[in-house]
């Protein structure tokens, strides 16, 4: 079946974090008033990683038959629950995964903030590879974990990992951990089986333990190779959240081969009662595994084409602005350095002048500075709405010269 991603969804009323509220400069929520984006003249909101399009139509089905039961008592996980998963990894992205290596949180955020908590100590040190996904740095922060930076390197309009700065950094005998972003959120690198090696090699010789955050590893346009594949001493995040915009229904799949790892964190997870996660959550991962693959090879597919136009229409429209196209994710980053203002005053720029909402790069540390990044999971008719305003507004720049 065709699936219509050009089809628009009122999301108004729905307390949705994308559309009904925005982000302070301290990265604290706040609630504004529906009208800045929804009506005539509204702001465009294309920050938070959230989809625009409806989850596909097995999903929705499941979940009202299920809610049509009437009955939300204490519910065990299906007996297909885990072999589904492990079914999605093997036919997806040829990583052979044993069932009872899963385990469920209630998503891959509160999954790390646990994964620090469970084998780590204060004071002790993680590597992360800014600019990267903000909550690393704050769930390591929180837990009175040291943060460590091996920052990417910027070539052009490509990103690299720096080895040699990792490699003295992981000899530190009070490192033990990384988290990776893979495919890596913002920047949109799918890293490369020699280049996760080389990681991995360097972890394993050092004691450092992987945590890959692979949340979106099946919206990407190359070849994509999980950790776990290369590494059995490592912790997987994964979950359908961004892959089939279940977000909100809090369930995350953590994939763990090593037994010794795997019992030590299940261990934490029956102290802190944890062990559990939501019905309608369990149930949308298993449904859309096992009837979503059509859906998500349209998506992709879709994706691309407003990838195709966005590099066009920056190229030959916004050369002030150079588009970093994702190998990975539906985050398109941007950098907007040749525009000559500060971090705060370019997304207040874009957000007053364009009224298009966008997610400011410095939160994501360093090398962040100048860059902005871009949700494109919306219909295209926003995506390029949004592009004619960004264009008006630095059109604006030129002409107050």
């Amino acid at each position: 079946m065709k699936i219509n991603f050009d089809k628009i969804i009122d999301r108004a009323g729905t307390n949705s974090s994308k559309w009904e509220t925005i982000q302070s400069e301290a990265n604290a929520y706040i609630h504004v008033r529906a009208e800045r984006f929804f009506g005539e003249d509204a702001a465009t909101p294309m920050w938070i990683a959230d989809m625009d399009f409806a989850a596909p139509k097995e999903v929705v089905d499941a979940l009202t038959a299920r809610a049509k039961h009437g009955l939300y008592g204490y519910t065990e996980s299906s007996l297909t629950y885990k072999r589904s998963v492990a079914d999605w990894m093997k036919s997806r992205h040829d990583w052979d995964v044993q069932p009872e290596w899963i385990l469920n949180t209630p998503g891959v955020v509160p999954a790390l903030a646990m994964l620090v908590r469970a084998f780590l100590k204060a004071g002790e040190k993680t590597i992360i590879q800014p600019p990267v996904y903000y909550p690393f740095r704050l769930v390591l922060e929180f837990n009175e974990i040291e943060v460590v930076e091996n920052p990417l390197v910027y070539e052009g309009s490509h990103y690299y990992m720096n080895i040699a700065d990792l490699e003295q950094k992981a000899r530190d005998p009070q490192t033990k951990m990384l988290i990776l972003s893979s495919p890596h959120n913002p920047v949109g690198r799918v890293w490369t089986r020699d280049e996760l090696a080389r990681l991995s090699e360097i972890c394993r010789a050092n004691g450092v333990l992987v945590i890959s955050d692979e949340i979106h590893a099946d919206l990407t346009f190359t070849p994509f190779i999980p950790f776990g594949a290369l590494d059995e001493n490592t912790i997987v995040c994964t979950a359908a959240s961004k892959t089939f915009n279940l977000a909100g229904l809090a369930n995350s799949n953590i994939i763990i081969p090593n037994q010794t790892l795997r019992r030590q964190f299940e261990k934490y997870l029956f102290q802190n009662a944890l062990a559990d996660t939501n019905l309608f959550g369990r149930l949308a991962t298993e449904t859309a595994y096992t009837h979503g693959a059509d859906w998500l090879n349209q998506l992709l597919d879709y994706l691309s084409g407003t990838l195709d136009f966005m590099e066009k229409y920056f190229a030959e429209s916004i050369p002030q602005i150079r588009m970093i196209r994702p190998e990975g994710t539906y985050l398109v980053w941007l950098d907007c350095r040749a525009l000559g203002m500060d971090a705060s005053s370019l997304h207040r720029f874009f957000a007053d002048r364009a009224r298009v909402y966008l997610e400011n790069g410095a939160v994501f540390g360093t090398g962040g500075d100048g860059f902005l990044r871009m949700n494109i999971a919306t219909p295209r008719k926003v995506v390029k709405e949004a592009l004619r305003r960004m264009k008006e507004a630095v059109n604006s720049l030129e002409e107050k010269k």
